[in-house]
């Protein structure tokens, strides 16, 4: 895609944040794109977003288990941003208004106590980088009308973020299997979904790995501090306005998400 190309889809996608309405697939207007041109899409937003005053807090791993990947229609993983303002209080109620058709996913998200930078990461690496991990949900949004997302699409959107919350219990990945650490997913008292952190490229960590060796070439680097959320346990489930979601993760705790208010977006 030429440079133009590029600014305009970021353009139209920064659009759709702020309309509440989504648009039609990347690939309908530009067959051509690749996944390198929608990472340069990707970050065209993040640009825009920090010079709007937010800042990157981690990143994200999308579609890192086969059951997200047969839910979007993909075969590979993807990574997108956190930045500050995605994050949300658990308990707390959370606005929806700039949502457009948000789906929830539990997660054991990594916060890091040291850089991780690829080429080159081991398990072993990112087993020492790590700090502590906590009980995660994430909000997966799509800017792009009725979730029609190839995975072009998807990265262009910055790999469907919508917004995070963490619990508040932090746990030491060496009191807990990641790959055993069964996971139940409850919105509005009914359990809906359940999974394990092995349904996540075999671990979690792996995740981690791939990540880090993914955009180490690119120039960045895992930084002290960042979250970084390595993909969903489960499948994705809808979320409508007043739900209360709980995930609770084996010897991690739980983390509850409680929504308010109508989403801008015309359904899920």
């Amino acid at each position: 895609m030429e440079p133009t190309a590029v600014r305009e889809v970021a353009g139209k996608l920064l659009t759709a944040y702020q309309t509440g309405t989504p648009i039609e697939p990347v690939i309908t207007e530009y067959p051509e794109a690749t996944i390198a041109d929608a990472y340069r899409i990707q970050q065209e937003q993040v640009r825009a977003w920090t010079r709007e005053g937010d800042v990157v807090t981690g990143h994200k791993v999308g579609l890192s288990s086969a059951a997200m990947q047969q839910q979007m229609g993909v075969d590979q993983p993807d990574y997108g941003h956190l930045l500050a303002g995605m994050f949300h209080l658990e308990h707390q109620p959370i606005r929806t208004a700039g949502f457009l058709q948000p789906r929830i996913e539990p997660e054991i998200a990594f916060v890091l106590g040291r850089p991780l930078a690829g080429p080159g990461v081991t398990v072993a690496d990112a087993v020492r980088a790590v700090d502590f991990v906590l009980p995660a949900l994430e909000i997966v949004d799509s800017r792009i009308r009725d979730w029609r997302i190839s995975i072009v699409d998807t990265i262009a959107d910055n790999a469907s973020s919508g917004g995070v919350v963490l619990g508040s219990k932090p746990t030491p990945l060496t009191a807990v299997d990641l790959r055993l650490a069964g996971c139940t997913l409850h919105s509005g008292g009914e359990l809906v979904a359940t999974g394990a952190g092995a349904a996540v490229l075999g671990s979690p960590v792996n995740a981690l790995v791939w990540l880090a060796n993914t955009v180490g070439p690119l120039g960045v680097e895992l930084e002290p501090g960042h979250v970084v959320l390595p993909g969903s346990m489960t499948r994705a489930i809808p979320v409508r306005p007043g739900d209360a979601v709980v995930a609770s993760i084996a010897e991690l705790g739980s983390v509850t998400a409680v929504f308010e208010g109508e989403f801008q977006g015309d359904g899920r």
